[in-house]
């Protein structure tokens, strides 16, 4: 009686070499396209002049944002009780004095601005940027956000940057010490991502 082709199939061996490949990394690569499909571009200028100059035909939206931007870092930026504690982390002659009904405290200079989205005058982002001139701060010349996200090296202008880099921040009412600066740089560093992170200045 002649045997059937299959019968002579080792089977056991066939199992054991076949390894069904993991869903997980064709899932991840999915996953990290559609991360960085989702990045905008971003560029940061120190004021209105400057991106008015790269960008002549977008002048009257550099210098409204400009403004929007100036707005913004006084309602969201670090606030101290003391010029010396503020410029021991920004640097000297790196903060003024802002007076309101509350009382009176110190901010540091915005250094910049982002701005994304400039070729569509109707839907422009910004945000204010800071940094740090001061020689005993670890965060000197490098680009940081007003709730203290580190950008990096401060000749780096072009980024790519998810929508939610241009989300609102909330309003800062209290006052910081000095070092308060870098604490809240180096915390929001070690969370890793601005999504769901808590911190920052605060309100």
């Amino acid at each position: 009686m002649t045997r059937k082709r299959s019968a002579q199939i080792n089977l056991n061996r066939m199992r054991k070499h076949f390894v069904p490949k993991p869903l997980a990394i064709g899932v991840t690569s999915v996953f990290l396209a559609a991360c960085a499909d989702d990045r905008q571009d971003a560029v940061i200028y120190k004021d209105a002049l400057e991106c008015t100059n790269a960008n002549p035909e977008h002048a009257q939206t550099c210098e409204t944002a400009y403004a929007q931007a100036l707005e913004e870092a006084q309602r969201t930026g670090p606030k101290y009780n003391g010029r010396n504690d503020c410029e021991s982390d920004f640097g000297a002659n790196q903060c003024y004095a802002v007076q309101q009904n509350s009382g009176s405290f110190f901010m540091p200079l915005m250094a910049g601005y982002m701005i994304g989205n400039l070729l569509s005058p109707s839907r422009y982002y910004y945000q204010p940027m800071f940094t740090s001139y001061s020689p005993y701060s670890s965060y000197r010349y490098r680009w940081l956000t007003a709730d203290g996200y580190d950008y990096g090296d401060l000749r780096k202008r072009r980024y790519k940057v998810r929508p939610d880099a241009f989300k609102a921040k909330p309003t800062v009412s209290r006052t910081i010490k000095r070092g308060g600066f870098g604490s809240s740089v180096r915390a929001k560093s070690s969370w890793g991502s601005r999504s769901g992170s808590k911190g920052g200045w605060g309100g």
